[in-house]
């Protein structure tokens, strides 16, 4: 339930209680709602993490240096590809089950705390050497839908509440009505419309943001006049999805998670809106990750430098303020991926001679769609030759980079680092790509 869970909260207070240290974590995310996790880092119950995404105190913490041992970032297909090749090893999962049965099986689409399919939990559950399914809705046996079936679950522990569903909004999830955002997100659709990939059996994903979501309807309407109909929609599922899905613009949706309460429902009722594991959706060594079969995905960017590197795990002042999540594996895998994003943010421009952090390497990057127009990849000539045929404004992305400069309100310093490496990125196959290092202030 991403920023609503409380199993994490709940187990780690027990096991501090009972004196246990020296734990490693092993979360496929961690949120603001995760903030008691500092004071367990700080009183040594807590010594490694490793995760995909990280915001809020925990991720100030760790910037500033508090866990013992560099947090190891990983991306979502990463993770699963670590735990099925036995590098990511873990003890017990304990699985934030919104319904369970007596027997074990766990279903994330009924229950007062539903949040649709429990996509990350299926592949811990699999090859955790112990799995505890923590509850607070025990329904008849058996439960449908079943997501993780009662032949992987050792334990069922009933508690009061697990936490709040609201909790797994993620970004607007509205389209924007920004001016500036609009006019990158029809501009983002064009280019999708220029590929060639937009014909029958195209398939698609984007995030939850309102550049996001503005992008969807613009593809949705292009989808329409052309009557095309796609093969699938993917990845953290909105309401947007759901949307196409029900006008029969897609066939079918994969989902790993919910990012509204909307695909829940649609989870819930519709066969077409199919629950995928993190591993079917992005583990590289899989047999055909879903990842790999989408012809375009929507990334967003907190940085994009000169050789189109992306970064989304720290911020300007070097901290922490996310991670790759499935951006890095949908970049790989997609045939046409896209980074929208304004010129500049918060008084700082966001194209830059070289990224903080690379989440994402540039060579995975097709092309970049901000409000001046659109930067191709050097080695991407017939995507060029097809924009430029349909009239889009393409340019060099140093252009780019020069012109956010001149709109830039502020002259951003190079945050001031120490020596420590708080952090390590892992890139899909496992491969080191970049480190984090202290922040003296992570503001």
């Amino acid at each position: 339930m991403r920023n609503g869970d409380q199993v994490l909260n709940q187990v780690l207070a027990v096991a501090s209680a009972r004196g246990l240290r020296d734990l490693r974590i092993a979360a496929s995310s961690l949120f603001p709602v995760h903030a008691p996790l500092v004071d367990h880092i700080r009183n040594g119950v807590v010594t490694r993490i490793c995760t995909a995404y990280m915001s809020g105190p925990v991720a100030d913490a760790v910037s500033r240096g508090l866990l013992p041992t560099p947090v190891v970032m990983q991306t979502h297909g990463g993770r699963a590809r670590a735990i099925e090749a036995g590098e990511l090893q873990i003890d017990v999962a304990f699985v934030g089950a919104p319904a369970a049965d007596r027997c074990g099986n766990i279903s994330g689409a009924e229950g007062r705390a539903a949040c649709g399919p429990l996509g990350y939990a299926m592949v811990d559950a699999q090859y955790a050497r112990r799995v505890v399914a923590v509850t607070d809705h025990i329904g008849d046996y058996p439960l449908v839908p079943i997501d993780i079936s009662q032949e992987q679950v050792d334990f069922v522990v009933l508690v009061d509440s697990i936490g709040d569903p609201a909790g797994i909004l993620s970004g607007s999830t509205r389209p924007t009505t920004d001016p500036v955002s609009l006019q990158i997100a029809e501009t983002a659709a064009k280019v999708i419309a220029a590929s060639g990939l937009l014909v029958d059996g195209f398939s698609f994903q984007t995030g939850a943001g309102g550049i996001s979501l503005a992008v969807s309807q613009y593809v949705q309407t292009a989808m329409r006049e052309r009557k095309v109909q796609g093969s699938f929609g993917a990845g953290g599922v909105t309401g947007y999805l759901v949307d196409m899905l029900e006008e029969g613009l897609f066939r079918s949706l994969f989902d790993v998670q919910c990012f509204d309460l909307r695909a829940v429902e649609s989870y819930r009722r519709d066969s077409r809106h199919q629950a995928m594991s993190a591993s079917l959706y992005a583990n590289p060594h899989n047999r055909g990750a879903i990842a790999d079969q989408l012809d375009a995905m929507l990334l967003g960017a907190a940085e994009v430098d000169l050789d189109f590197n992306v970064n989304v795990t720290t911020g300007s002042s070097g901290r922490i303020l996310g991670g790759s999540g499935g951006h890095a594996d949908t970049a790989a895998g997609a045939k046409l991926a896209l980074v929208a994003t304004r010129l500049v943010s918060g008084g700082g421009p966001k194209i830059v001679e070289s990224v903080g952090c690379i989440t994402t390497p540039g060579e995975s990057i097709d092309a970049v769609v901000t409000e001046l127009g659109v930067a191709v990849h050097a080695e991407r000539v017939e995507l060029r030759d097809r924009l430029l045929r349909y009239g889009l404004n393409v340019l060099d992305i140093s252009v780019m980079r020069s012109k956010a400069i001149a709109l830039a309100q502020e002259v951003r310093a190079t945050p001031e680092q120490g020596r420590r490496i708080v952090g390590v990125m892992e890139y899909r196959d496992g491969r080191v790509i970049d480190v984090i290092r202290e922040v003296s202030h992570a503001r």
